[in-house]
């Protein structure tokens, strides 16, 4: 990248309200604590005329988590302290609940509990609050992998280690953060905004897009430790301030928050006390992302570049892109390109993952691009020239003629079985999850088959089945409770002598839940 630190900066900050288009955004960057970029663009309510400024509160969605950890280290020691009161609000689960520490890394291997919520039947943009919530987590009476062994994302790992901080503390969460966090830091304005309704300041976070034109989001939900901070853009800078001035103190929180973290079979986890542990541009980085509906955030600290970077859009506009141009700008390098000249693999298609029972499906993206869906969000991953691919989270390539998934952050290496041929439609009927206490219906409508979920918190509304192989369907879910869908659900099709006599129903979020058909 040609031109001086301050040509590159000028030129990003130039680009930046057109590359992401919408109501408004904040971008910081720092090395070496010295802010070398702090500007804000747009406005926090486009209706009331309100700029965005470095001062705006914004809600930071799972960037929070972060911060639950360091209150649970800051305030208690050890996040063992909290076992009893993590135990207490899992009735169901007794000896099997997972200690605190093994939720501050994402290896509890609960079923994320706004997933599980859709299976719930949850109308989209439903109220979401403690009651619902604590119901939710009461009835957890099985885990989707042992504690220890995989990392898989759920949000109230960090909803019950805020509750048994307050639980064992006698304090509420607000009160623990602002004395163990935002006092010490110096983040002035910070604040748990739980009720994502409205801000204290105004700010608003918009649906749509430049095209079809924005409208505020609805958001009904009560988050705390997973996802209720509010913060400026001001506040954050105060935040990675304090990364880089205790860089060299073992002691110092963030030193203890990015401490190694790894898995019961010794290998090393890419995710503890609320950071991931990943590479952005070559380089080591610590940090996070945050999304709900309406908002979208990033920030990340790379240690051996002494560079921070926050991005923010009140908007559903890409803050982790947003940040990754940010952090080119301040290298003076350029984002890598995917190889256009290379073709599209000859196993593109459906395949099944064995472990959870997913659908993996992987079609031709851009070119030297292939899309694969199977996480939470569809991936996009780079073709290579010894005829692999690779994406953030996942590493595909042909092994002893199978093909091979590598995701070495959830711990999961595994060979992929071919779903062939068009699934029999013969699935229509009602099933029935006990362990849910909950349903999901199919019916064939003029003959498209369509399904829904229910269960004690409504009744979800009905969408088009898509076929995909073998005897795997997916489940559309295009508008969830939170930020984002928790990606399609695979219905894997069980049968006894012919006949379709259950489902198994799973995301990556919330996998391997048992449907019996009842009618």
């Amino acid at each position: 990248m040609n031109g001086t630190l301050s040509q590159r900066l000028d030129r990003l900050l130039a680009r930046l309200p057109q590359a992401y288009p919408g109501p408004g955004g904040a971008i910081a960057v720092l090395r070496a604590g010295e802010v070398l970029v702090r500007h804000a663009w747009g406005y926090a309510n486009a209706e009331a005329r309100i700029p965005f400024t470095p001062k705006t509160l914004f809600r930071i969605c799972s960037i929070t988590k972060q911060f639950t950890c360091a209150v649970v280290l800051e305030a208690f020691g050890d996040p063992d302290a909290l076992d009893g009161a993590v135990r207490a609000r899992l009735p169901l689960l007794g000896a099997a609940a997972p200690p605190a520490r093994l939720l501050c890394h994402n290896q509890s291997g609960f079923r994320d509990y706004w997933a599980v919520a859709m299976l719930h039947g949850s109308p989209v943009e439903a109220p979401f609050g403690p009651r619902e919530s604590a119901r939710l987590i009461a009835g957890t009476c099985s885990l989707q992998f042992a504690p220890g062994t995989r990392a898989s994302y759920a949000n109230q790992n960090f909803r019950l280690l805020s509750d048994a901080a307050e639980d064992v503390s006698g304090r509420c969460f607000a009160e623990l953060l602002r004395r163990h966090v935002f006092e010490p830091v110096g983040m002035e304005s910070a604040l748990l905004a739980a009720d994502t309704r409205a801000l204290p300041d105004g700010t608003e976070g918009y649906e749509g897009t430049q095209a079809t034109g924005f409208r505020a989001a609805e958001n009904r939900i009560l988050w705390t430790g997973d996802a209720g901070i509010a913060a400026s853009l001001d506040n954050m800078v105060a935040w990675e301030r304090h990364i880089d001035a205790t860089r060299e103190d073992p002691r110092s929180l963030h030193a203890r928050l990015s401490a190694p973290v790894t898995f019961a079979c010794g290998a090393p986890a890419r995710y503890g006390f609320g950071l991931a542990r990943r590479e952005e541009l070559g380089r080591p980085v610590l940090g996070h992302g945050g999304a709900l509906r309406g908002w979208r955030s990033h920030r990340f600290y790379a240690p051996s570049e002494r560079v921070s970077v926050v991005a923010f859009l009140n908007h559903l506009g890409d803050a982790t892109a947003m940040a990754t141009d940010a952090f080119a700008a301040a290298l003076g390098i350029e984002k890598p390109k995917p190889d256009a000249r290379l073709p599209p693999p000859a196993w593109l298609g459906a395949w099944r993952e064995p472990e959870t029972g997913l659908a993996v499906r992987i079609d031709s993206a851009a070119p030297g691009t292939i899309r694969l869906r199977y996480g939470q969000a569809p991936e996009l991953l780079a073709l290579a020239a010894d005829g692999s691919a690779q994406g953030a989270i996942t590493r595909l390539c042909v092994a002893d003629g199978t093909l091979r998934m590598e995701r070495p952050g959830d711990n999961h290496v595994t060979r992929l079985v071919p779903a062939a041929g068009q699934p029999p439609g013969d699935i229509a009927g009602r099933y029935r999850c006990e362990e849910l206490d909950a349903e999901l219906t199919i019916e064939d409508a003029g003959g498209a088959l369509y399904g829904a979920f229910s269960g004690f918190l409504g009744q979800g509304s009905m969408e088009l089945l898509e076929p995909i192989g073998g005897e795997l369907w997916a489940l559309p879910c295009p508008r969830a409770l939170d930020h984002t869908p928790p990606g399609d659900w695979t219905l894997a099709v069980q049968r006894e002598g012919g006949r379709v006599v259950g489902l198994t129903v799973g995301c990556w979020l919330a996998r391997g839940l048992l449907y019996q058909r009842v009618g």
